[in-house]
């Protein structure tokens, strides 16, 4: 299989200010910019092609907190944001999509409720992905703050039979810590259902992205990176113009 590979510059949406934290742990924050609009339009003058956004709040209370915020986002740059964080039902789906959201991210639902993340692919099909936040390969919800005794691959393909295109694998181990991808586990989970696996958590350098980058042709479709833009480690520009030498 064939997959473009895409960069998305991550916005961790937290009491209405972008923030990121360490290992998914919320006493371990720091915020980067008081307003995450300003970010997004920041990150798409950088050349981002992609924006991902997560409702932290609303992953941790299990319903949209930062839904008017987000979806100001979505109207207002021109670049297509994909949206997660306490989606757990099709009207919540619905008005992120009727506002602007080109994808919407399940977590938690798409564990605890099989039958309804069944429909709502079987409905929305390319406009869902499914985030599997991993904890030593068993998925976690509930804003990580739960881990279950399934594991990634064993999800991931079950969901493939609904019509699931599109998984983002999270090493939470990794996340925040700029330690690098958890590369053979993601190219392991593409492989294994033959589906697009967006990278996330732990890019600390663009050698990352090139690690990530010699699966693209073989269903690793991009990588999600917070902690090293907001760090400099690497400029957003940067990493453009690297994917742009690439392809």
């Amino acid at each position: 299989m064939s997959t473009s590979f895409t960069i998305y510059p991550a916005i961790d949406i937290r009491g209405g200010k972008c923030v990121r934290l360490f290992q998914g742990d919320y006493a371990q924050e720091t915020v980067y910019a008081d307003s995450p609009l300003e970010m997004a339009r920041e990150w798409v003058a950088q050349g981002a092609s992609w924006i991902h956004l997560v409702d932290l709040d609303g992953a941790k209370e299990g319903l949209p907190v930062n839904g008017e915020l987000i979806k100001t986002i979505a109207r207002s740059v021109s670049v297509p944001v994909q949206v997660g964080g306490g989606i757990r039902t099709e009207e919540q789906i619905n008005d992120y999509l009727e506002a602007g959201v080109s994808r919407v991210i399940l977590g938690t639902a798409a564990i605890e409720d099989e039958p309804f993340t069944e429909r709502i692919l079987r409905r929305y099909r390319e406009k869902i992905a499914i985030g599997l936040d991993c904890r030593g390969g068993m998925v976690a919800t509930r804003g990580w703050l739960t881990t279950t005794d399934v594991s990634a691959t064993e999800l991931a393909n079950r969901l493939a039979q609904y019509g699931a295109e599109t998984f983002i694998y999270t090493d939470i181990a990794r996340d925040g810590t700029l330690t690098g991808p958890n590369v053979e586990e993601i190219f392991a989970l593409a492989r294994a259902t033959g589906k697009t696996v967006i990278a996330s958590g732990g890019v600390s350098v663009l050698d990352d992205l090139t690690a990530l980058h010699r699966y693209a042709g073989e269903g690793v479709g991009g990588a999600i990176v917070g902690k090293a833009l907001y760090t400099k480690a690497f400029t957003l520009t940067e990493a453009v113009s690297w994917l742009r030498e690439c392809e």
